[in-house]
Order: structure tokens, then sequence, then C-alpha cells
């Protein structure tokens, strides 16, 4: 195996909406700090960018105070809601919410320089978090029980994830085009990153060295939005679990 390091990071201040590049993130029990910690809700449940395609091209970086800032305005202005209806609806709202359910599945996604090259795609599309150079070819499939090590950060990898409608979306423009699941189907078996988690937090920083290890831990909880839990009570009545 060639030598590994970090080659890119990634945090999603709202969910569904864009990306910030980062050249070290804090990771913590939960995650990078201050990724997905507002999401969209409507009056059924979270809005994501699986059916409202619009909300991934909106850019939100995290400003000097920790606070996500849509298109430079923060996440709770009214300018801001008024964008996010225009993409998602006249009924959604934006949410601050730091609970466990907020991710899919677990609270980090890693991917790997190799397969990234295969898939063929701005991997973007995948949304990691973290990105992973010096991979054999092949060689992702094998991670799942294993851990990344990452000078004293160790990163615990579960599964390989298995890939939705989100990736066929262009990030700047917000085109569809659905042959891109389609190419996970076939070249991948519909799974393409690592679901992970953060078993020793730290702070990683890109062109850091990382190796693979073996682990016997196990992550404390999974997200709950694919796996089936409740949508979180947040403020006022409890709305029905979604449907997205």
């Amino acid at each position: 195996m060639s030598r590994m390091q970090v080659a890119g990071l990634w945090r999603y201040p709202v969910k569904s909406l864009g990306g910030e590049r980062l050249a070290s993130a804090e990771l913590t029990a939960d995650g990078v700090r201050g990724d997905r910690i507002v999401h969209v809700r409507g009056p059924r449940g979270p809005l994501t960018g699986r059916t409202r395609h619009g909300l991934l091209t909106l850019p939100v970086r995290t400003g000097p105070d920790g606070i996500p800032l849509v298109n430079g305005q923060s996440w709770d202005s009214p300018q801001v809601v008024e964008l996010v209806r225009q993409r998602a609806g006249d009924g959604a709202a934006l949410v601050a919410d730091e609970s466990p359910q907020r991710f899919d599945v677990l609270n980090l996604l890693v991917a790997t320089d190799e397969a990234v090259a295969r898939f063929g795609h701005d991997v973007r599309r995948l949304r990691p978090n973290v990105l992973i150079s010096g991979v054999a070819t092949g060689d992702e499939a094998n991670w799942p029980g294993h851990a990344l090590a990452i000078g004293d950060v160790l990163i615990g990898i579960d599964s390989l994830r298995a890939r939705c409608i989100v990736t066929t979306i262009d990030p700047d423009t917000g085109e569809q085009d659905l042959d891109v699941l389609r190419e996970i189907r076939r070249d991948f078996g519909g799974e393409l990153a690592l679901n992970c988690w953060v078993i020793r937090p730290g702070t990683i920083t890109v062109g850091d060295q990382a190796r693979l290890v073996t682990s016997d831990d196990e992550p404390r909880h999974y997200g709950g939005w694919i796996v089936g839990a409740p949508y979180p009570h947040l403020d006022g009545p409890e709305p029905a679990p979604a449907a997205d």
C-alpha cells in the first residue's frame, strides 16, 4: 500500500446544503465540530436534497463565531428562510439540531482517492467529510471492521455507504444526471465511501499521514432518519415522521 494521507476535509453546517472545504477539522465524539448542526424541516419532518435538489446548491460556510452562514447570511435570518423556501417549499423552516439522529447513518463519511477516481465525477457528489489518498486499487471495500489512525485521532470504519439520488445532482448547477447513480450501482454495487465514527477525538489536517489499524470498537449509536428513529421533538407540536 502507498503512503496514505488526508487529501481533503469538508463540513456541512446545514444538512443537505452546500459544504465547505477545510484545511483542518476538529473531530469530536459527534463527528466534525459544526457539522450538520442545522437542518431543513417541513410540515411532516426533515426535508433533504433527496427530494429538494435545489437545496444542495446553496453555499454555506461557518462564521468566526461558529454560526452557519447561508449565502453570507446567518442561517436564521429572514433572507435565508426565503432562499430555503424557494427551493424546499413554503412550509420549510431551518431548525438547529445537534441530536445524533441528524446523521443519516454515522457521524463521519470517509472517501478514498482510488474509489473516487473510478467513480469519475466530482467528489462533492459523495458529500464526504474526509478524503484519504494513497489507497490501493479496490482496497476501500476491505476497510470495514478496521480503523484509521491519523496522529492521535482514531476513526472507526463501520460499513460501505449505500448511495442515493443525491449523487445525481450537480452541486453547483443543481442539474440532475441519473446515469451517475446507475454507474455507482453497476461499478460499485450501489455502495461507495465509508460510514465511519470517531473513536478518539482530536484535530486532523490536510497532509496528515493515515494508517489502517485493527479495532474492536463499535459505534455507540446510528443516525435516525434512515434507520427509523422518530423525528426529534424540537419545538412546538411534534411533526409526523418524514416521508423523504
